[in-house]
């Protein structure tokens, strides 16, 4: 018998032990028996997959862009949450602020959360350079409140938010899923409206490399897949884990982050 896959992911909450128990047991008695190794930041766990220490790892868009450049695009992607899909930045204001696109932020102050975020930092920075608001025409506030996650956390987003209503800044970049996460559980009612939403682009994916055989990969892929929203023992996993299924990766999706990423000049150590 085959020894267990081994996968990654980072403790950006406590939560994140709850949904990879979860999992392992979803797993368990099946052709893929799987279980999981916690990591402390995205970077170490990159390594832990280059090094062969781990089969799979649960990458932030930006780890995928990271592994994508430490292999020589020598990986593959085999899965993403289907929120993963259709992510976005949102771009956020005071409520009866008057602003009402990214031309309006000419002069002002936005704030970005950490600096290893996609979606609150790197690519808000490049669409803001895409609209020709770039070298200083924007005023940008940095919170890297959770570097090493690439913003898992959502603390840098909220720190952001809190700087717009402390008067700091005039505008938030968050992800949408924060934003929601503001308006299902009635965080801050009212006290923001989106100023700007980007197109959509990718976010999470599961990352292996060529030394995961296809037939373990996909043996484990098509019982991910088989993962149901409707199924009792199922759910509370898919929820706490932000989806209600897993799909094929679009990895289209990651060419704006490829994009920000060379534009930026950003480093290896992600």
């Amino acid at each position: 018998m085959s020894a267990p896959m081994m996968v990654g992911s980072v403790a950006y909450t406590p939560t994140v032990v709850t949904v990879w128990e979860g999992i392992r047991d979803y797993f368990a008695g099946t052709p893929a028996e799987m279980d999981f190794v916690l990591f402390s930041n995205y970077g170490r766990q990159v390594d832990a997959l280059l090094e062969g220490t781990i089969d799979i790892a649960w990458n932030t868009n930006l780890a995928w862009v990271r592994t994508v450049a430490q292999t020589q695009g020598g990986c593959r992607a085999l899965a993403m949450r289907d929120t993963d899909a259709v992510f976005r930045t949102v771009f956020v204001t005071r409520a009866g602020s008057g602003m009402s696109g990214l031309a309006d932020l000419r002069g002002r102050r936005l704030a970005l959360g950490s600096r290893d975020s996609a979606q609150a930092a790197i690519l808000p920075v490049h669409f803001l350079t895409q609209a020709g608001l770039g070298d200083g025409t924007v005023d940008l506030l940095r919170l890297d409140s959770d570097v090493g996650k690439h913003g898992d956390t959502g603390r840098s987003e909220l720190d952001a938010l809190r700087a717009v209503l402390d008067d700091s800044a005039d505008a938030a970049a968050i992800g949408i899923n924060t934003w929601e996460a503001i308006g299902r559980d009635e965080l801050m009612p009212g006290a923001f409206e989106v100023l700007w939403a980007s197109p959509v682009y990718s976010h999470c994916n599961f990352t292996a490399l060529p030394a995961l055989s296809e037939e373990r990969a996909s043996a484990w892929v098509e019982h991910l897949f088989a993962m149901d929203w409707d199924n009792p023992s199922h759910r509370p996993i898919l929820e706490l884990e932000g989806l209600r299924r897993w799909v094929v990766p679009r990895l289209e999706g990651y060419e704006v982050l490829f994009d920000a990423v060379h534009e930026q000049r950003i480093g290896s150590r992600w």
